[in-house]
Formats: C-alpha cells, sequence, structure tokens
C-alpha cells in the first residue's frame, strides 16, 4: 500500500503574538504637583517673588507666569483657596531632590551593637570592651551588653548584674539606661542608649 506524502507546513508570516507572563508594565509616574493648565481650582491664591499675593483667576494667574517665562505651580491644594506659586519647576523640582538627599546624608542610621561578658572577664577585658561601647556610644547607636552564663556559671546571676550595672556607671558621662539588667535564657542583658548632646 503507498504511503500518501504529507505536505510540508508553510511557515507563518506572523505568528501570534505570545504575552510574557513576566512583563510588567512600568509603574504609573505620579504628579508631584499640578502646574499651568492642569490645575484646576479656580480661583487661587497667587504668591512668588515678584508678585504681589492675592486672590485671582486662574487664567489670570497663568497669563502673569507667562509673562515671566516660569510655571504656575500649586503648592496647597488643600488650602482654601488653593494656593499657586509662579517659579522654576524643574529648578523647585531639583532644589527640593537636593534638600531631600541632604537631609538623608545627614540622618544617622541608629543600629544596636552588641557587647559579650562573661561572669568571670578580667578587669582588663571590661576596660577593653567600655572603649568599644563608648566608640558606640559617639557614633550615635545603642549598645546591648550582655553576659552569657555558660553551664554552672549560672550561679553567678548576682555578679553579672553588678557587672553590667557598674559598666552602665562607668558609661554614664555619655549613655543612659534604657533597660536595667534583665534575664533572658542564659543571658542577662542592659541597654544603653545615648545620651542627647547639648
Amino acid at each position: 500500500m503507498p504511503v500518501t506524502p504529507v505536505p510540508p507546513v508553510a511557515p507563518v508570516a506572523n505568528p501570534p503574538y505570545v504575552r510574557n507572563q513576566g512583563f510588567r508594565r512600568p509603574p504609573v509616574k505620579v504628579e508631584l504637583h499640578k502646574i499651568n493648565e492642569k490645575i484646576t481650582a479656580d480661583p487661587i491664591r497667587l504668591v512668588g517673588e515678584n508678585v504681589e499675593p492675592g486672590i485671582v483667576s486662574l487664567r489670570e494667574a497663568i497669563e502673569l507666569s507667562e509673562e515671566f517665562g516660569l510655571d504656575l505651580v500649586e503648592i496647597s491644594p488643600k488650602a482654601d483657596p488653593p494656593v499657586c506659586r509662579i517659579i522654576d519647576y524643574n529648578k523647585f523640582l531639583y532644589e527640593q531632590k537636593k534638600k531631600a538627599k541632604e537631609i538623608k546624608a545627614n540622618s544617622v542610621k541608629v543600629e544596636i551593637k552588641e557587647i559579650r561578658f562573661g561572669p568571670n572577664t578580667d578587669e582588663h577585658d571590661i576596660e577593653f570592651k567600655t572603649k568599644h561601647a563608648e566608640k558606640f556610644l559617639g557614633e550615635g547607636h545603642k549598645v546591648r551588653a550582655y553576659v552569657f552564663f555558660r553551664g554552672r556559671t549560672i550561679v553567678y546571676k548576682e555578679r553579672g548584674s553588678k557587672l553590667l550595672n557598674e559598666f552602665a556607671e562607668s558609661l554614664s558621662d555619655i549613655a543612659k539606661v534604657e533597660m536595667e539588667p534583665k534575664m533572658e535564657g542564659k543571658k542577662m542583658f542592659i541597654m544603653l542608649t545615648p545620651k542627647n548632646k547639648k
């Protein structure tokens, strides 16, 4: 019995578009302020350099901003009537971004630094660890010091409490106790926070 040959399948000129399931739409850009013709309030309270403050119609304010070659920007939409300022909008955005960057750079990220002692830590080691704590507190961080009781040393709880209180006392000029010595499992903690610099 002769075999009928299968005709070759012609390639599809424009294959159907298969949407990539991992595709995400770009985020919608949210405008920070309404400017010029996008302002809907009328009348408005007008402010700005070389402008006499007062309540004017939106049309009048836009015409005035065009005369100056600047933008009319709605800066307080919830005021009654809304407040609009005649400014260079791009320059205004740049200055706001710069200010936010400076604030971020000046803000210190507070971390909690841990310092560990044993109930039989010697004097020299305590001094060494106290210097570390001074450094951390000076940088604006909190210090969580703890005594770890291994095995039978748990019987020295009083010694651990005394050690932590003396440690806090030695740093009392630059730190205050946020949490008194407290037992959690095999550890006794104390929390110190930097004193506000006057």
